[in-house]
């Protein structure tokens, strides 16, 4: 979701994730401390789309789209073997990262009044965010910490719908890729 402060997040916006639970024991301390969207209450993910639809928006239409458009693409498998960076972003790299990339460009081709970031990058780059808006300093601790954590994996087999309260971040739905 967004990566530089918490001040981004408004009631009501809504986004698109792959959660990644299996990260968890590897990013957690590190998001907490680092990653806004984590102290808003996003678990560790990758996003598919982010901003989607305001959630005045997200109506039964809306979800059985969802629904429809997500259920057509298989359920897979991630691996995290590298780290890589932005300016100022540290991030986890998932390998391969096709099916991720697929997700995000079938979504935002249903939804085209909605493209990635805002359609603030061209590039869609599938990743995990684990520190933002910290200096290479900051950033090579965190990452000599995390390369001795890796390989891992994860499975992916479903996207969340998040809603912002105005607060925090909130799990609304989840929609299931086949298996």
């Amino acid at each position: 979701m967004a990566d530089d402060s918490t001040t981004r997040f408004q009631a009501g916006q809504t986004g698109l994730i792959v959660r990644l639970p299996d990260a968890e024991p590897a990013v957690r301390a590190w998001r907490e401390r680092f990653d806004p969207s984590a102290r808003a209450g996003v678990p560790a993910h990758i996003t598919a789309l982010f901003p989607f639809l305001d959630e005045n928006r997200i109506d039964a239409h809306v979800r059985s789209a969802l629904t429809d458009v997500l259920g057509r693409h298989h359920a897979f498998d991630l691996r995290f073997e590298n780290c890589g960076r932005f300016p100022g972003v540290l991030y986890l790299a998932p390998e391969p990262d096709a099916q991720l990339r697929r997700l995000t460009e079938v979504i935002a081709d249903r939804w085209p009044e909605a493209p990635p970031y805002g359609g603030q990058f061209t590039e869609i780059v599938p990743h995990l965010t684990v520190a933002a808006g910290q200096d290479d300093v900051v950033l090579d601790e965190i990452e000599a910490d995390l390369l001795g954590k890796l390989p891992f994996a994860c499975r992916v087999s479903s996207v969340e719908l998040m809603v912002h309260d105005g607060a925090k971040w909130q799990e609304r739905a989840s929609f299931a890729l086949l298996e």
